[in-house]
């Protein structure tokens, strides 16, 4: 699994989970209780995992909804 996005952004959060659900891609949000317990300091980001094999098909269709800039750079 990588995570496609890092952040603390609700919004955009929520956004990109909508976006990967409408395309049929599945995904694991990371460190979300502990982002919560930490507070608003924001030193732990919640992350949006997806698997390997479906990579291309969510970063296609992140940046065609306008997430470009929020997402991780692509694994090797």
């Amino acid at each position: 699994m990588i995570a496609i996005i890092k952040t603390n952004n609700p919004v955009t959060m929520s956004f990109a989970r909508s976006v990967l659900q409408d395309s049929d891609i599945g995904f694991f949000m990371a460190d979300v209780n502990a982002s919560i317990l930490e507070g608003s300091v924001g030193a732990i980001l919640i992350r949006l995992m997806i698997i390997d094999e479906d990579e291309a098909d969510a970063r296609k269709a992140l940046i065609a909804a306008g997430l470009e800039k929020e997402l991780e750079p692509p694994s090797k």
